[in-house]
């Protein structure tokens, strides 16, 4: 059992992201009421069964922070033969991501709306997941914000004790300080080995969609950095 198993609920005082309150339209409104009960998935304090859910015992990706969930939708139709769980808190994404899953007819995709970190905490089993993606999080650039930061040590553990042995943990940034600072947490980790890292001017994803996040950095001048982790069997 993992520590983060042994542990008990635990009662967080810094939030890694902000509720933003953009405007919902009553497409993405009516989606979140009736395309709920097809993609959607309650947080609860238990593990997720996932071949209950999805019907199957393919791999799956999580992927946190999905944005408008155009990417994560275009992943899981492009990869069929793998289960993805998408994690957001600002609702109207997700209901964005919601009209086009329905759009794309796909089934190898649910939603989960609620702080990733209690997700992966209480729904995701030890072992059970293939790959987690972290694509253009919060930077929080100012100095006295940077404990607001999602990467840090202990989400390393999180992830690391949630992915499979060889599982892999993508992240990507435009914001240079971050990519620094992403650098030394995972360089640091015992947990985790560099098997990919990428430097590029957004011609150069890895094994990924071009995201909105990334288009909006590239605008700015900004570079793009991507890694792939995997975890180290231990």
């Amino acid at each position: 059992m993992s520590n983060a198993e042994k542990t008990g609920p635990r009662r967080r005082t810094i939030r890694t992201f902000v509720r933003r309150a953009g405007r919902m339209t009553s497409p993405q409104r009516k989606a979140l009421v009736d395309l709920w009960p097809r993609y959607g998935l309650d947080f609860a304090e238990k593990s997720i069964d996932f071949a209950s859910v999805f019907g199957n015992t393919a791999d799956v990706c999580l992927e946190i922070g999905f944005g408008n969930g155009d990417t994560l939708v275009q992943q899981a139709q492009e990869n069929p033969q793998q289960n993805y769980i998408g994690v957001e808190v600002h609702e109207p994404g997700v209901g964005h991501c919601l009209n086009a899953a329905r759009k794309a007819d796909i089934t190898n995709l649910r939603l989960i709306v609620h702080d990733a970190i209690d997700v992966l905490q209480r729904q995701m089993a030890v072992d059970s997941l293939n790959r987690i993606n972290l694509y253009f999080p919060d930077p929080w650039p100012k100095k006295r914000h940077h404990k607001r930061r999602i990467v840090q040590p202990s989400f390393l553990e999180l992830c690391a004790d949630r992915l499979r042995p060889g599982g892999a943990l993508h992240i990507a940034t435009d914001w240079a300080n971050y990519a620094e600072h992403i650098g030394a947490a995972l360089g640091a980790s015992a947990r985790f080995t560099v098997s990919e890292r990428r430097e590029h001017d957004g011609d150069q994803p890895l094994d990924r969609p071009r995201t909105k996040f990334e288009r909006r950095g590239l605008r700015k001048g900004h570079r793009i950095w991507d890694w792939r982790f995997e975890r180290i069997d231990q």
